[in-house]
């Protein structure tokens, strides 16, 4: 099924993959997407939806470009329309009609304490000395306590969901001490099979991992390696894979999980499951395990709009662009409104490990500093490079206000997501959302907080000020100063965020 539907003048469209949020809106440049193959590391809604109040919805992954000022849609049983004129009323239509909200919200502790990860700040090198070491440096340097991730390498193999030994000699002792320290304790866990393990064998034997065309199990490269997959459509391998989160649980008093992977890039054309489907639906079954989990941490799924999910964006660069921190606003912008709201921003500073790891690797204090601001008042804020280690006295300093800051809006941050489980209205928002007509579609920069806060931060490096746009009335910045909407020319210090609340 082919869609045709030639844009309007001044239509802009978002939605597709969260990825390229950078991109949006869509309209004036050239953009394609095919939603069932690579969609850049993140999650994916078959949905578009545009400020003339158009949408257009599937709940197959489509293929979709916009060329010339024509968007053309291929995909199954695609639904188009129009509902109101306006980004809202189009969104509103596809909430109440297709993206069927679970009425759910991850554990409150998600939003209101720090996440701390060990990914960059151990790499692949985790140990119980060295987890308990960081969780304690923690207290002592003054930050709260909070949720406590431990990623790759704390088990003996993918798949094999026991704590190595070696790195981790009594597990269930070093949860119970980091519960007595305030931590909650989340794992890091993936669809992944060792193929050389007894968990690789047994599964196998029981048809639990996905086949090739030719009968034989699929073997998939990822970026540790190959392992076999689960295939979640069997009933039997998502059992498997609960029996063995839900013991963690029971028998070590783990929290919940982060549910790395599932990428549908993962899953070709010659993949065989014991149910058909499209590689999408791979990561939309891995997504609805891990909402089984109040504390849980989803970083790709599919036709998951309005659940109860943290989603958490794709590794960030240690930079200041695209590929890094000016992702930030534009991709949590474009994962609000198509229902991804209870969103994490990566970790503060970036959390891709090879810009880390390079020869050549030179850390940004101003760019850690300006990334924990960008972060701040968004749902959740995660850490993994303590901030003590690697910023000098000033910046360390300007860290800790940032998390006072977080604290002073954090009621509101709350409010909202209590009301996003209820209304399934995004937490953060493009400056149009509620504000249409106004000229603001292309202000990628900034974003609404709720409906009456502006949220400013800086994302060019050296800057000390910024241009502001703000919508009608009369808007009370940060620095005490009433402003009326316009542009505005704002002073931002290094030790300042640009915050605006609209004055009712």
């Amino acid at each position: 099924m082919e869609l045709q539907i030639s844009c309007l003048p001044n239509e802009y469209w978002w939605g597709g993959a969260i990825g390229d949020g950078i991109r949006m809106p869509f309209g004036k440049q050239d953009v394609e997407r095919d939603l069932n193959g690579w969609v850049l590391n993140n999650q994916s809604s078959a949905s578009l939806m545009s400020n003339a109040g158009r949408y257009v919805y599937s709940k197959e992954p489509f293929r979709f470009q916009f060329h010339k000022g024509v968007l053309t849609v291929e995909g199954e049983d695609l639904i188009s329309g129009q509902a109101g004129e306006s980004l809202y009323s189009a969104r509103q239509y596809l909430v109440e009609n297709v993206y069927h909200p679970d009425g759910k919200l991850p554990h409150k502790d998600m939003f209101s304490k720090i996440q701390y990860n060990t990914w960059i700040q151990m790499s692949y090198e985790p140990s119980q000395e060295k987890v308990l070491n960081y969780a304690q440096s923690i207290l002592d340097h003054g930050y709260p306590a909070g949720i406590l991730m431990l990623d790759d390498c704390w088990n003996q193999d993918y798949g094999v969901w026991e704590f190595d030994a070696s790195r981790f000699p009594n597990p269930k002792a070093m949860i119970e001490q980091l519960h007595s320290m305030g931590f909650s304790v989340m794992l890091w866990t993936c669809p992944f099979i060792s193929p050389d393990s007894r968990q690789f064998r047994y599964l196998e034997s029981k048809g639990s991992l996905i086949k090739n065309t030719d009968g034989q199990t699929y073997i998939a490269k990822w970026w540790n390696g190959y392992s076999g997959v689960l295939d979640l459509t069997n009933d039997g391998a998502v059992a498997w894979y609960m029996e063995q989160a839900d013991r963690l649980v029971r028998e070590y008093g783990v929290d919940g999980f982060k549910m790395d992977a599932g990428d549908p890039d993962f899953y070709p054309d010659t993949c065989v499951f014991h149910k058909p489907m499209r590689g999408a639906w791979q990561s939309h079954i891995w997504a609805e395990i891990g909402s089984h989990y109040p504390m849980n941490e989803l970083r790709s799924c599919f036709g998951q709009e309005c659940r109860g999910i943290a989603q958490r964006m794709q590794d960030k660069n240690h930079e200041w662009g695209e590929g890094g921190m000016g992702a930030l606003i534009p991709n949590g912008i474009v994962m609000g409104l198509v229902g991804y709201s209870y969103l994490c921003p990566d970790m503060v500073g970036g959390g891709m490990l090879g810009d880390f790891t390079s020869p050549d690797f030179s850390f940004d204090q101003e760019l850690f500093v300006r990334y924990a601001q960008c972060a701040a008042l968004m749902p959740m804020i995660q850490f993994s490079l303590a901030p003590w280690q690697v910023l000098d006295q000033e910046h360390a300093e300007i860290c800790k206000q940032v998390l006072q800051i977080r604290g002073k809006y954090l009621d509101i941050i709350l409010e909202l997501a209590e009301q996003c489980r209820i209304t399934s209205q995004p937490i953060i928002r493009p400056l149009c959302y509620n504000y249409p007509n106004q000229g603001l579609e292309e202000i990628t920069d900034q974003f609404l907080l709720g409906e009456n806060i502006v949220v400013a931060p800086v994302v060019e490096k050296n800057a000390r000020k910024r241009t502001v746009h703000l919508p009608q009335g009369s808007w009370r910045g940060a620095d005490g100063k009433l402003y009326t909407g316009g542009t505005w020319e704002v002073d931002a210090p290094l030790d300042f965020l640009p915050i605006f609340t609209k004055e009712i």
